[in-house]
């Protein structure tokens, strides 16, 4: 973009057409003459030399000052340039893969649902890096903090109930794990999101002390209780599991890391509580922008320099003008 910071110059150009239109009617008049008794003794050879010199001394005197008063208008080069600071968010989608996640209270079952609804808030995260752990009476890393949406997205899918040797729900175990992979990170923000549809019934660690180290390292953790409210679910192969979602545990866990308990009772909750951590959890983003000006007045000022200096070559050589 191109602006003008003395653009009151411009005035000047009125100046230069009334100066053309001044010689143009009335200069004529003011010009020496001299009487010859015959215009044939003048050869065509010195009126059209008469001729060329007088425009081309014209021309030079009006270009450069045009070119001077542009010059002195000066012209600038606006570039504008932006300086933007990212703040990420470091997530770690803490997942319980028990058997309970069978039950087909969301379809297809518990887990496909989660899965799912999972992909679609990691599609909706650019930028930000996360990874995800899956517990049952044991805890696993799915996949550490990455910021590659296509590799995570991969793993995602790889995700199966645990085999009946690692049935249980380690919420404690799993929140230290969880913890230890984002103590060491320069985030800003460290974020868990914890579901489950139980309990804690295994594992060395109270899921309340590892929620209390969490907050040490400044992790918030959002908990999410998924499941219906019905006392028994049916498990394909596994028979009837009672539903023992511990609210108060999930509840305290999150108050203790300023983070928030939220319950999902159907598949377009599970969806819309994903929506509100996504809208809670955004990436802070801080633009600067600064303003470069280029000046550009010698682009026009050195031309008219050297047009000025050729008039006067011309006129005092070339064209032999004496003084």
């Amino acid at each position: 973009m191109i602006t003008f910071a003395n653009p009151f110059y411009f005035i000047g150009l009125i100046f230069i057409l009334a100066l053309l239109i001044y010689h143009r009617f009335f200069g004529k008049k003011l010009e020496g003459t001299f009487s010859i008794s015959s215009e044939s003794l003048i050869s065509n050879k010195m009126k059209r030399r008469g001729k060329v010199r007088y425009l081309s001394l014209r021309f030079l005197n009006y270009t450069t000052l045009f070119f001077i008063l542009i010059g002195l208008t000066r012209p600038q080069l606006i570039d504008s340039i932006k300086e933007t600071n990212v703040d990420v968010v470091d997530i770690v989608l803490v997942m319980d893969i028990s058997s309970s996640m069978l039950a087909t209270d969301f379809p297809p079952n518990r887990l496909e649902a989660v899965k799912n609804t999972a992909k679609n808030f990691i599609k909706a995260r650019t930028g930000d890096r996360l990874g995800v752990l899956v517990f049952a009476g044991e805890s696993f890393i799915q996949c550490p903090l990455t910021i590659d949406q296509d590799v995570l997205i991969s793993l995602m899918d790889e995700i199966k109930i645990a085999e009946q040797s690692y049935d249980g729900t380690a919420i404690g175990m799993a929140i230290a794990n969880a913890t230890n992979r984002l103590r060491h990170s320069e985030s800003k923000s460290k974020v868990m999101i914890l579901l489950s549809d139980g309990s804690n019934n295994a594992g060395e660690l109270d899921p309340l002390t590892a929620a209390d180290l969490a907050a040490k390292f400044n992790i918030k953790i959002y908990t999410i209780g998924a499941g219906t409210n019905q006392d028994v679910s049916f498990i394909p192969g596994r028979g009837y599991i009672r539903n023992e979602i511990d609210e108060e545990t999930l509840k305290s866990i999150s108050k203790r890391t300023n983070g928030q308990y939220f319950r999902a009772t159907n598949l377009s909750g599970l969806e819309q509580v994903y929506d509100t951590i996504d809208a809670l959890e955004r990436t802070e983003i801080e633009i600067k922008e600064f303003t470069q000006y280029k000046e550009l007045f010698g682009w026009f000022l050195i031309p008219a320099l050297i047009l000025g200096l050729s008039g006067q070559v011309l006129d005092r050589n070339i064209f032999r003008k004496r003084l």
